[in-house]
């Protein structure tokens, strides 16, 4: 399937593509292929998937940009194979591994990795321990991963998945969403976004962009990582919720900013 970008008359190829990750298992992603070679990595946040409607505009607007962009789903999620989890965060640090390796050495150059939510701790965690990606935007990611989970579980929920090895998280009508087993939720809770933040390298660029109204992170996570994070530019969207559900178009504007200030200015230090 192709489109027509509405600002050139640049054709987008789309083209479905499964890779493999380190398990075996299949990941499922789309590639918006424009006629550049630079590509930007898009990764979904929490039971979420490459559907989602900040993946989807964020995709579209940086096409219509010229910019090359994969978003796929991560194992366990959308399309991916794989067991859902609650934490696995460091599999998905390995999933978005295995893409860059799938479209490094070829005629791609992967110049971002973008994630919402839970993406933006994968990406800022895959920047802490790989540097090949120069510029690395973080929306809305949550700073302390011990936060959060009690509004999800419940006060007594260490007593309660120690007790049970498990704890089932319902819908309104009582049928089991998914399980959280306790030693994903103990990964969860021994991810120190501070320490991987302190080994981002220098030369990484990265952006946080976080919404002033964010109901689920509050926006005060985007400023620690701020104060730590060297190479760093952060962005409040005054009002806007962490769906970013009425500033799609400004969320994709200061996205897009981003990635050009870089393809025009290389390498340097944020102002």
């Amino acid at each position: 399937m192709a489109h027509q970008s509405s600002s050139s008359l640049e054709v987008v190829q789309v083209k479905r593509i499964t890779l493999q990750n380190n398990y075996g298992e299949n990941l499922v992603g789309l590639l918006h292929e424009t006629c550049s070679t630079e590509l930007v990595i898009l990764c979904h946040g929490f039971r979420s998937s490459k559907e989602d409607t900040t993946m989807v505009n964020l995709a579209d607007a940086l096409t219509k940009a010229g910019i090359s962009v994969f978003r796929f789903d991560f194992s366990g999620n959308g399309e991916s194979e794989g067991l859902f989890q609650f934490g696995d965060y460091l599999k998905e640090v390995d999933d978005l591994r295995s893409v860059v390796l799938y479209f490094s050495g070829g005629k791609h150059t992967i110049i971002t990795v973008l994630g919402h939510s839970k993406g933006g701790n994968v990406v800022l965690l895959y920047a802490s321990k790989y540097h090949d990606v120069p510029t690395i935007v973080n929306v809305s990611g949550r700073y302390n991963l011990k936060k959060g989970i009690e509004e999800r579980l419940g006060k007594d929920y260490l007593q309660n998945i120690k007790r049970d090895g498990y704890i089932d998280v319902m819908d309104k009508n009582g049928e089991v969403q998914y399980r959280i087993t306790e030693e994903s939720l103990m990964e969860r809770l021994g991810i120190d976004m501070h320490a991987a933040c302190l080994s981002i390298k220098h030369s990484s660029r990265v952006l946080t962009v976080h919404g002033s109204s964010d109901e689920v992170i509050p926006v005060e996570d985007a400023f620690e990582f701020a104060k730590i994070i060297p190479n760093h530019k952060l962005h409040i969207i005054e009002g806007s919720d962490h769906g970013y559900s009425k500033h799609q178009a400004e969320l994709a504007g200061v996205v897009l900013n981003f990635i050009k200030a870089f393809l025009h200015h290389g390498k340097g230090e944020l102002n």
